[in-house]
């Protein structure tokens, strides 16, 4: 299905934030470590459609489209990059947890569906990986947990092939069959693993 005009302009609003937080980078207005998403848009907002407001969303290090489609203001986000919190956007009241630590949101996503099933919620928690992560034994063991006691949880794969600069199929020589209950996609990174490709004097 395509995006509606609505989207689109989501679509636009998206990318023309990261170009600002690429400028405000690149400026030397950010003294920490940003990671900007690109060539995702199309995916992420077709998966935001089954995302509701009283959901969670756990992400990692590059969120910032994950806070912005999850509905967390475009200002209050860019303070908090600004401030260098670009790798742990974290808000309770917009239910958005952020880690920079490689499979460091999974436990909290099961946790959170934990908390979710035992207080008879209709809330569910979408929990953002990259292909490298979903390799892992974290991955595995939260996924099966999460199975075995049915827990209200989405894991969502966003597969660009690389773990920083490392090819993920290279380390592994070949990937892991993927559950069919996992939504999965496939991108091609737009910027480099963290910053934007260019030097920057701080």
């Amino acid at each position: 299905m395509k995006l509606n005009k609505e989207e689109l302009n989501i679509k636009n609003k998206l990318i023309n934030f990261e170009i600002l937080i690429k400028s405000l980078y690149e400026k030397g207005k950010i003294t920490a470590p940003i990671h900007l998403s690109g060539n995702n848009e199309d995916q992420l907002i077709k998966i935001f459609r089954k995302i509701k407001p009283s959901d969670w969303v756990v992400s990692n290090w590059r969120s910032h489209y994950h806070a912005l489609l999850h509905g967390i203001p475009e200002e209050w986000l860019k303070k908090k990059i600004i401030e260098g919190r670009s790798m742990g956007i974290n808000s309770k009241q917009y239910k958005f947890y952020s880690s920079s630590i490689v499979g460091g949101g999974l436990p909290i996503a099961l946790g959170l569906a934990m908390s979710i099933k035992r207080k008879k919620l209709k809330e569910k928690v979408f929990v953002f990986i990259g292909d490298m992560t979903f390799e892992t034994g974290i991955f595995h063991e939260t996924y099966k947990y999460s199975k075995n006691f049915n827990l209200p949880i989405k894991f969502i794969v966003e597969d660009n092939g690389l773990s920083t600069n490392t090819p993920t199929k290279l380390t592994w020589n070949k990937t892991q069959i993927l559950p069919k209950d996992i939504i999965y996609y496939k991108y091609k990174r737009k910027f480099p693993h963290h910053g934007t490709g260019n030097w920057v004097l701080f």
